[in-house]
């Protein structure tokens, strides 16, 4: 099983780190040890200072595929969840100034909660998807699949013409405006349309 993310996929979450709106899909990996599954808490790692949250829709594979087209992508997952991706952003920016990989700042050990998944069947039209995320009661992040650069769809196929998609692979779909940081002793709600998939503890 891999993890595939998809970063700068929502444009006011692009501009507000300040990065360049992407023509095709920003791709990088996690390893399996960057999950935490049944809300399990979150432990601040000490290599960083800055740690902050990304909410992102989250697509598992439920079949074998390679060179996938766009109008066949649908066949390939059939639920949808939400995730967390956590981002080491002071370890990020030093490795942006030098142009080297994010995997430090973003597929470290316990970067990537990932919460309940939801079959399609309960869901609105897959392009149009609510989300969002609390921290500690407080809304910090709203979004909808619709304002996604890149939909789910695209994503898919462009992604299986790099990697064989296998039954499991999950990918982290991008995440919408409003990141921010995060402290030992926050507790963070991810919800798909409402309904709350995932709880995490700082810790």
């Amino acid at each position: 099983m891999k993890i595939i993310a998809i970063g700068r996929n929502y444009a006011e979450h692009a501009k507000e780190l300040n990065n360049p709106v992407p023509i095709e899909p920003v791709i990088f990996l996690m390893p399996e040890t960057a999950l935490i599954r049944s809300n399990k808490p979150f432990f601040y790692p000490d290599f960083s200072n800055d740690i902050h949250y990304e909410v992102e829709l989250v697509v598992k594979i439920n079949k074998l595929g390679k060179n996938i087209s766009e109008k066949f992508a649908h066949r390939y997952y059939n639920e949808i969840g939400i995730g967390i991706d956590f981002t080491a952003r002071d370890i990020q920016a030093k490795l942006k100034e030098k142009g080297l990989p994010w995997e430090k700042a973003k597929a470290f050990d316990g970067a990537a909660p990932l919460g309940k998944f939801i079959s399609k069947t309960e869901l609105p039209e897959v392009n149009n998807i609510s989300f969002s995320l609390e921290k500690n009661g407080e809304l910090v992040q709203k979004g909808n699949s619709k304002d996604m650069i890149h939909s789910i769809d695209a994503i898919i196929a462009h992604v299986s013409q790099y990697f064989t998609l296998k039954i499991g692979d999950l990918i982290f779909t991008g995440t919408p405006a409003g990141v921010g940081p995060v402290k030992i002793g926050d507790a963070l709600y991810a919800k798909i349309e409402g309904k709350e998939l995932l709880k995490v503890q700082v810790k």
